[in-house]
Parts: C-alpha cells; sequence; structure tokens
C-alpha cells in the first residue's frame, strides 16, 4: 500500500481514482496533481515505481494544503466566526443550519430527532 499525506491509498485502483482517498483532494485536483508529475492516469497504484509515488508525495506536500492541516483550517475559520458573534458563528454555535435553509419544518439532520412537546397537537 502506498502511504501518501498520512493516508493509505488502495493499490488496486486507478492513480486518479485512489488521489481521492485523501481529504482535500477531488477529480480535478487529482488529474491535475498526476499531469505535475507525469503519470499515466490509466495506471494503478501497484504499477507505480516508489520514485514516482515519492514525486506524488512530495507535489501534493509542497502545493495543497490536505488532510489535518486542510480539516485545521476550516475548523479554525468556523471557530473564527463563532467567536466574532456574526450571523454565520451564531448558526454553527447553535448547531442550526448556516446556509439559509428553513427550520420550521426539514433540518432534522442538522437539529437531531424531534423533541415532542405536551400541548402542541392542534
Amino acid at each position: 500500500m502506498a502511504r501518501i499525506a498520512g493516508v493509505n491509498i488502495p493499490t488496486n485502483k486507478r492513480v486518479e481514482i485512489a488521489l481521492r482517498y485523501i481529504h482535500g483532494i477531488g477529480p480535478a485536483m487529482a488529474r491535475e496533481i498526476i499531469e505535475k508529475v507525469g503519470v499515466e492516469p490509466a495506471r494503478r497504484v501497484a504499477d507505480l515505481s516508489d520514485a514516482e509515488v515519492i514525486r506524488i508525495r512530495e507535489a501534493i506536500d509542497a502545493d495543497y494544503l490536505v488532510e489535518g492541516d486542510l480539516r485545521r483550517d476550516t475548523s479554525m475559520n468556523i471557530k473564527r466566526l463563532m467567536d466574532l458573534g456574526c450571523y454565520r458563528g451564531l448558526r454553527h454555535r447553535r448547531k442550526l443550519p448556516v446556509r439559509g435553509q428553513r427550520t420550521h419544518t426539514n433540518a432534522r439532520t442538522r437539529k437531531g430527532p424531534a423533541k415532542p412537546i405536551a400541548g402542541k397537537k392542534k
């Protein structure tokens, strides 16, 4: 198994698909990395030489924010919004939808299971 950015990527998959197992790398970024390193996208991870794996690893470390650093950056951005006390920060703090969705009905994923209220039935 090749280990890139702290993630064991699957060996039996194509390089382009296997790179997507790393948090922060999607289809477009995977294609971009492969072109930069000069590896064919159709090749399997098991067929890569150690030198090619090292080149991929170095390209990702040098140019992209992935895995732990990306998660930390995202959580710090959310924490900053909460500390500011802006509307988005308050929505995060109360664990409600942040992007303008309605909450009168729906939003059960974010709000959790419905809590029955006594005398509510009409």
